[in-house]
């Protein structure tokens, strides 16, 4: 290990040659990125090897040969390549030595992005309850679109010619290429940050497969999942499904559709007044109506045209009540008084007052005691005995 200090510094050279070391211990790698230039000279060719997702690249050089079985390459070809770093000593640069390159056909490209879209949706940011709803009328609309690009004519026109009042905050940037995805980004977090943007509008026009792939990468589909502000996308045709559509709140199938969701049709809302203005006159009219009516037949009622008739009412009344009160009172006295009577009947009738009357007597000894049987009364004994009338004396003889 290399040890310095202020006292000591290590020279240039020295660095160089261990960070060359170092590098050339690295075996061959594979490395996938985007083709940004080619430069062919004699029996070699060098390259720009663009990361999509951020401003980076890195040098590649290789033979003719090398890159004969994929040549030619379109334009910001998306390629996988074998290479071995190399660390110059001269100037302290790194470059990659490519050994193989291989494009990255679209139907791979299509299977990696099902394959990223089964992984968003299993996160769910794809889900229906994380979508924001669109202000009804946005104080100011951020739209991010290509220059001079007849997809931001076609949303600022039209959204004008439904609500001339509207307002934009417009980002012009790269909408396919190398750029896309690092400019559409930085667009939307601009965006994101301004606190008078309410709503904000991703928009290109229709493009190839590859044109559309910026829109489907993982970064871009992330920060927009993260925004607070509501995103509409209008990426692209019908057909076409980039990533960002599923991840926004809205999805507009044009640039035109994506003006008419945001902001509201003047007239439309002119209309729709004239129509809440008319149902409240006639709900208020009718009120009236409803109420003079009542108001007239509460005059027409015989209270309002003889006040005192409901004195006279309640007197009536009152006097029924009474009268029917007394009734009932005499009625429970006479049953009550008839009742007696009967009980009266019944208890004189079984009195031994009325056996008495009837010509029977009760036999007493001197102790009060009533006789019963002549055998337990013995010769002498005086005896008291009671009449209907009257007691009178007697003595027991022998029969």
């Amino acid at each position: 290990m290399l040890e310095t200090s202020a006292e000591s510094p290590a020279p240039v050279r020295v660095i160089s040659e261990i960070l060359k070391e170092y590098v050339d211990r690295l075996g061959p790698i594979w490395i996938e990125g985007e083709i940004s230039e080619i430069n062919e000279r004699t029996g070699m060719a060098f390259m720009r090897l663009r990361d999509t997702s951020v401003d980076m690249s890195l040098s590649v050089m290789c033979h003719r040969t090398v890159l004969a079985p994929v040549s030619p390459l379109p334009q910001n070809a998306r390629v996988v390549i074998l290479a071995k770093v190399s660390f110059y000593t001269k100037n302290g640069t790194i470059s990659l030595s490519a050994k193989e390159i291989r494009q990255v056909g679209i139907g791979e490209l299509l299977a990696r992005l099902e394959h990223l879209k089964q992984l968003l949706a299993s996160e769910g940011l794809f889900a229906l309850d994380l979508k924001k709803p669109l202000p009804l009328l946005p104080r100011r609309v951020g739209l991010i679109c290509g220059r001079n690009s007849a997809a931001e004519k076609d949303v600022v026109e039209n959204a004008r010619r439904r609500w001339p009042a509207v307002q934009f905050e417009i980002r012009e940037v790269a909408v396919q290429g190398a750029a896309a995805v690092i400019e559409v980004s930085a667009a939307l977090r601009e965006l994101e940050a301004n606190p008078e943007v309410d709503v904000i509008i991703i928009t290109r026009g229709g493009g190839s497969f590859e044109d559309l792939l910026p829109f489907s990468d993982e970064g871009l589909v992330r920060l927009a999942a993260s925004c607070e502000t509501p995103i509409v996308s209008a990426i692209g045709h019908e057909q076409d499904a980039p990533l960002l559509d599923l991840v926004a709140d809205v999805r507009a199938s044009t640039p035109t559709d994506a003006a008419k969701k945001v902001v509201p049709d003047i007239e439309e809302e002119f209309a729709m007044i004239n129509q809440l203005r008319d149902r409240a006159n006639r709900r208020l009219f009718n009120l009236l109506d409803l109420e003079s009516s009542r108001i007239t037949a509460l005059r027409e009622r015989p209270v309002l045209k003889d006040p005192m008739v409901l004195i006279t009412t309640r007197q009536e009344i009152i006097m029924g009540l009474r009268d029917r009160s007394q009734r009932s009172t005499s009625h429970a006295v006479d049953l009550a008084r008839e009742e007696l009577l009967h009980i009266y009947a019944r208890v004189r009738s079984l009195s031994p007052q009325s056996t008495l009357d009837r010509g029977y007597s009760v036999v007493q000894r001197a102790d009060g005691s009533i006789a019963r049987d002549p055998k337990v009364l013995t010769e002498g004994e005086r005896l008291r005995i009671r009449l209907a009338l009257g007691e009178i004396g007697a003595v027991v003889e022998t029969s």
